[in-house]
């Protein structure tokens, strides 16, 4: 009895350390964050995975909570926004190569997702790069957007609003991270956005 227990003891404890340690072997630099979004430093290239079976929301406008609960990147502060998100240019240096996000999509999310590749939906980030969202899986799910993209003019609207010193950064990344429909609502910034409106 006392060599099972110890059998389970050890396993639980190598899937705590690699728990821990794949994202940092894949390059990522992850960081508890005190407003419940994970922190992961990865300018430039895509990190980590997804697991198990993810259900869209909302006809795809929505990602699952459980697989896409967005992330950060912690060089992205109130402190640093000037430089950082508020500097024309900025998320083109951190933006990976569109190789990366297109196997990312097909070898990842569309599997994770369910969703045929055949399919045509645009890997999104769930945070925005404008407002200082990572590359990691736990911020990118294949979205099924009208054409043009109406979350697009949400992301945009929303780092104004950072940029101008009307939203905190905090508040906005929390906003869009939760439901982007209705973000620039939940911030006072306008309407929300009806499921399916183009």
């Amino acid at each position: 009895m006392k060599v099972r227990s110890s059998r389970i003891v050890i396993a639980v404890f190598a899937v705590a350390v690699f728990a821990v340690a794949w994202p940092l072997a894949a390059g990522a630099s992850p960081v508890a964050s005190g407003h419940g979004l994970k922190k992961v430093h990865d300018p430039g290239r895509v990190t980590g995975t997804i697991y198990g079976h993810c259900v869209y929301r909302d006809r795809g406008q929505l990602p699952d909570p459980r697989c896409t609960p967005g992330s950060i990147d912690p060089a992205v502060s109130r402190v640093t926004i000037r430089s950082t998100i508020c500097k024309r240019g900025w998320t083109t240096t951190v933006r990976p190569p569109e190789a990366q996000t297109e196997r990312f999509k097909y070898n990842v999310a569309y599997p994770a997702y369910g969703t045929p590749r055949s399919e045509r939906t645009e890997l999104d980030h769930l945070v925005p790069l404008e407002l200082g969202g990572s590359n990691d899986a736990t911020n990118l799910w294949p979205e099924y957007p009208p054409n043009p993209n109406p979350k697009d003019k949400v992301e945009n609207a929303l780092n104004h609003a950072v940029c101008g010193g009307r939203v905190s950064l905090t508040a906005a990344q929390n906003a869009i991270a939760s439901d982007w429909l209705t973000a620039e609502s939940k911030l006072g910034l306008s309407a929300a956005i009806r499921p399916g409106a183009r």
